[in-house]
């Protein structure tokens, strides 16, 4: 249950309307943490601009990035994330195996070694305190260019701030995996098969 209801997509605000139409259009339903974003024009102004720059950036391969992405929210937890975040690596064309295996990706041998690199980074700058060391980043730039590693960075980086607010928030699964597989937060073990909810 969410702890900020937020903002109501049939919201008399034209702007919000659109945004949230857009929203709809592009991932088939409403994404439930935009409403609580859309209570504070300053953040949903923030956090969509970020969104759009974020999306702008394609110097890295994107089922690295959105791996990465995914292996953060596995490690914060974010059940939202989770949740679309499995959707959208499925729809890259990354395959179950590597969804289950992921929080075991140092022993599996589901992953390249340059996936393996990338997993890795991402799971030291998730670190509290952060991990990161000249050694893992040299190891990045045997694989990126300067402008790839920043890229990297910015995106576990986004996921974790993202990540962060949503689970905070309360905001759950949306459904985008239901009936397939999705990653489990870190901390409770590997990958399953998402129920499907039922319908109503």
């Amino acid at each position: 249950m969410p702890r900020i209801a937020g903002v109501s997509p049939d919201t008399r605000n034209p702007l919000l309307r659109m945004l949230f139409a857009y929203v709809r259009r592009r991932f088939g339903r409403d994404v439930t943490p935009l409403r609580g974003y859309a209570t504070n024009g300053a953040v949903l102004a923030a956090t969509t601009a970020l969104e759009l720059a974020m999306e702008r950036a394609r110097r890295v391969d994107p089922k690295l990035k959105q791996l990465a992405e995914l292996r953060v929210a596995a490690l914060v937890g974010c059940p939202f994330c989770l949740d679309i975040g499995s959707a959208l690596v499925r729809k890259l064309g990354v395959p179950d195996d590597k969804l289950l295996e992921l929080n075991e990706h140092r022993t599996s041998a589901a992953f390249t070694p340059l996936e393996k690199v990338v997993l890795a980074y991402a799971d030291a700058m998730t670190a509290t305190p952060v991990e990161v060391d000249d050694a893992q980043v040299e190891e990045l730039r045997a694989h990126f260019d300067e402008a790839q590693v920043v890229e990297l960075t910015a995106a576990i980086a986004h996921e974790n701030l993202r990540g962060r607010i949503n689970h905070a928030l309360g905001y759950g699964s949306d459904g985008f995996s239901d009936g397939a597989v999705c990653v489990l937060a870190a901390s409770r073990g590997p990958a399953t098969r998402s129920p499907v909810h039922a319908a109503g």
